[in-house]
This record gives C-alpha cells, sequence and structure tokens, in this order.
C-alpha cells in the first residue's frame, strides 16, 4: 500500500499558507489533505460514475451488503400484484430511488412538469403535530403526490410559472436570475385555506453515511444561536421526532435537517415517494383519503432485509476527491473562499466518530456543511416551518463532488428547487446570513470570480 504522504509529493502537491494581514483572518489551507475528501473512503474518480462506487475501505461482508443494496436502489416498481417489485402507488412521485436520484447524484429542474421527476413538493398547514413537526394538510399530509396508478387519480398536478430578478456584479456584468413559483392545480378534492407548500429537488447520495456519523456534540459545538460572536452568522440544530426510536434527536438530513437518520429517509422516501409501505411507515401514504388505499392485504410491500441493504448503500457510497489543488487558479479561490466567510457555514472539515460501518468510524473529512440551519433570506426563503426550522432557515448543503455535477448528471442546476442554473446564480440567490458574502462576491473581478468558481468546481 502506498502511504499518503508519499503519494502526495510524488504528485508534487504542496500546502498553501493564507497571510493572515489578506482580507480577513483565516487559517492555512491544506489542500493537499483536502483532496481526501471522504477520508479512507474517498475515490479518485473524474467520470460518470464518480457518485455512485462504493467506499474502498468497506469489509467484505459491507461491500455484499452494499452491492445488493445497489441493486434495490435501482429497482423499478410497479403496480400490484405482480411477482417483482409489487406495490406501487397508489398514488406517489416516482417508481424507483435512482429516478429521482440519477447516477446517485442530483436531477435538473424537470422540463415537463407533468412527468415522473426528481421534483416533488411538501405540503403543510399551520400549527404542528402531536410531535412538533408540520402539521399535515387534510386529505393530502405532508407531501402532494401528482402521480397515480391505473384507476386512481394523483392527489394534484404542479404548474410553475417564474419570477425574475437582476443582479449586478461591480464590474457591470448582468446576471438574471429565475425563481420558480410552484403552484398546485386539478386538485382530487378542494385544498384547505392556509396551504404551505415547500418544492424540494432530490440531493446526490455519496458520502451520507459519514454525515451520519458525526458526533452530535462536534455540530452542536459550531452553533451561535444568539451571535454572540457578532458576525451576523447565527447556525442552530434541528431537532425532529425519530418514529423508529420513538423520541426527538437531531437533524441532520433533508433540505432543513428534518430527518434525523439515513434509516427514516429511506423508509419516509419509500413511502411517500413511491407509495411502498415498509417496516417503519406501514400505512400507504393517501391512507384514510378517498385517492389514497389499495385495498390489498400485502403490507408491508418491501421487506426489512431490502430496507436495511438500501440504508447501508446510501450510507458507503465512496466520496469522490478534490481535483486541481495545485493550480493556481485553485489555491487562490480557497483564499477567496475563506476571505469571504464562505467556510463560516460551508465548514470544510469535519471528524467522524464512532459508527456500526467500521468504514465510516473516526475519519477526517472535508464536505463543506456545518450541518446547521441557517436564515437564507428571503428570496430563499419557502415560508414553510419543519421541525424547529423556520420558514426562511435551510440546512447548509455539502460541496464535495459539486464540481462534477454536470460530467455526472449533465447539467449544474443547484438550490433547493433548482433555480440555480451554475454556481455564480447559486451564490447570487444568498441572502439573510449569507447576504454579507454574497456582496463580497459582487465585487469581485470577473478574474478573481473565475478562481472562486475554479475552487468549488474543484471540489
Amino acid at each position: 500500500m502506498i502511504r499518503k504522504g508519499f503519494l502526495l509529493a510524488s504528485l508534487g502537491l504542496v500546502l498553501l499558507s493564507c497571510d493572515n494581514n489578506d482580507e480577513g483572518s483565516y487559517i492555512d489551507i491544506d489542500l493537499s489533505e483536502r483532496m481526501y475528501a471522504g477520508g479512507e473512503t474517498t475515490i479518485f474518480s473524474a467520470t460518470s460514475i464518480a457518485f455512485r462506487t462504493p467506499a474502498p475501505n468497506l469489509s467484505a461482508s459491507d461491500l455484499q451488503t452494499h452491492l445488493m443494496g445497489d441493486t434495490q436502489f435501482e429497482a423499478v416498481f410497479v403496480t400490484a400484484p405482480a411477482a417483482v417489485n409489487s406495490g406501487l402507488g397508489p398514488i406517489f412521485n416516482n417508481s424507483s430511488c435512482i429516478s429521482c436520484h440519477p447516477n446517485d447524484g442530483r436531477p435538473n429542474f424537470p422540463a415537463n412538469l407533468a412527468n415522473r421527476s426528481g421534483l416533488l413538493m411538501r405540503a403543510s398547514i399551520f400549527g404542528q403535530d402531536e410531535n412538533g413537526g408540520p402539521n399535515p394538510v387534510p386529505g393530502f399530509g405532508l407531501q402532494i403526490q401528482n402521480q397515480a396508478v391505473f384507476g386512481f387519480t394523483p392527489e394534484a398536478r404542479y404548474q410553475a410559472t417564474f419570477i425574475e430578478k437582476k443582479e449586478t456584479f461591480a464590474d457591470g456584468t448582468v446576471v438574471i436570475l429565475q425563481k420558480p413559483v410552484i403552484t398546485l392545480v386539478d386538485p382530487y378534492t378542494s385544498l384547505p385555506a392556509g396551504l404551505m407548500l415547500s418544492p424540494r429537488i432530490a440531493t446526490p447520495v455519496f458520502g451520507l453515511g459519514l454525515l451520519e456519523a458525526i458526533p452530535e456534540q462536534n455540530i452542536l459545538a459550531r452553533q451561535d444561536i444568539n451571535d454572540t460572536d457578532g458576525d451576523g452568522i447565527s447556525g442552530r440544530a434541528n431537532y425532529v421526532w425519530d418514529p423508529v426510536e420513538r423520541r426527538t434527536i437531531l437533524g441532520r438530513f433533508g433540505w432543513k435537517a428534518n430527518t434525523g437518520t439515513l434509516l427514516v429517509q429511506c423508509t419516509a422516501a419509500y413511502v411517500e415517494d413511491m407509495g411502498i409501505t415498509n417496516y417503519v411507515f406501514s400505512r400507504e401514504t393517501g391512507h384514510g383519503q378517498s385517492n389514497g388505499g389499495d385495498g390489498r392485504d400485502d403490507d408491508p410491500e418491501i421487506q426489512r432485509p431490502i430496507v436495511d441493504q438500501v440504508v447501508l448503500y446510501c450510507q458507503t457510497l465512496a466520496v469522490p476527491g478534490a481535483r486541481n489543488v495545485n493550480s493556481k487558479s485553485v489555491k487562490e479561490g480557497a483564499k477567496l473562499f475563506e476571505s469571504l466567510e464562505c467556510s463560516k457555514c460551508h465548514t470544510p472539515k469535519q471528524m467522524t466518530g464512532p459508527s456500526p460501518i467500521s468504514a465510516l468510524a473516526f475519519q477526517t473529512i472535508y464536505p463543506y456543511t456545518d450541518m446547521l440551519l441557517h436564515d437564507m433570506g428571503e428570496d430563499l426563503a419557502d415560508g414553510r416551518p419543519d421541525f424547529l426550522a423556520s420558514g426562511r432557515e435551510w440546512k447548509t448543503r455539502p460541496l464535495w463532488g459539486i464540481g462534477l455535477t454536470g460530467l455526472v448528471n449533465g447539467h449544474t442546476t443547484f438550490l433547493h428547487d433548482g433555480r440555480a442554473k451554475n454556481l455564480t446564480e447559486a451564490i447570487l440567490w444568498h441572502g439573510g446570513e449569507a447576504e454579507k458574502a454574497k456582496e463580497k462576491f459582487k465585487q469581485l473581478t470577473e478574474a478573481k470570480r473565475k478562481a472562486l468558481l475554479d475552487f468549488l468546481n474543484s471540489l
């Protein structure tokens, strides 16, 4: 086995030291170490399968389970009764995991909202449920299913209009942004007053087990709820109800950190996205609705061993390593990332703790997220609370692998509703706690903006 230090030296990689007299104050940036974004789970692949490769340090038994989970992740469900993959619907959004997470990455904003896609609509009304979560919409639940099997009616169809916003850089460059406003049409029954809707684009799957293994105290240590340091950034944790443990736990997954574990994330997706009941969520998503019961005595529609295989698969995908770290432009972009204070939320470094999966335990990783909620301003607000998350708060998204999105998924659209067509637009949509960073970005010259983007695309 080649030792990492020897490998770095042989590649001619050097450490980047940042002068503390430069704009802002930041620690030395060790880009050579950041190459190993996923610690020992890292792979160096700039190909279309960069997001869907098993972690290279898995044990033989975990690798076998991972490969079985891979098969199930790609399984396409069909209407019951069927010999294989039975139980789709009766109302749903898509028919397989991979359809929402193409190549284990992120889907594009759909060209036709009538088709199955990686976009869905979360819904709730004012108030909270008995566990402190969003209050389900009578007759519709917490998610709007826009598809249905033969003989059933979707809850509603999605329809989008767009609002334009202009941003101007200091050098006069103008960017026209477009915000999708998605509404419901043709509901199967009347929609109640006070409906709160939030569009959500599916997120990449790789690296999730590492994020799950970050010790809770490490995440909480980064909170600054009352902005005691006065920097305008006050990240805080979400706490959510866990239906397996039957208690409130730290939220880690979803756009608002509204799910605590990958088990719940996966099983909720099975029932809400595909209408597939399981050992965690045993009722059809439309239970009690006139369009929601299939009347079949076949629950759960997916067995526990399959669920557990898919969960481990999502936990143990490799993380693509950083690229071009010795490039002058990438080094300059890394300094800008720090001086613009992007790293105060997109925290580069995290450590994992103990894990039942040995490959994930005690890893030094570089996901570029603090795992906390931040107020992102009115432009990005969805107005829909989710446990402790307000209608203006979102969890900091990890940035690892973001530069491979175009290669893996054939597009560069980002943010929770896919509104940003590229990384520049994604930055320009930032507001609230990130307003200052965005305004600094707008003051950069074109060359410096390119350097920052080169750095982001190296991740």
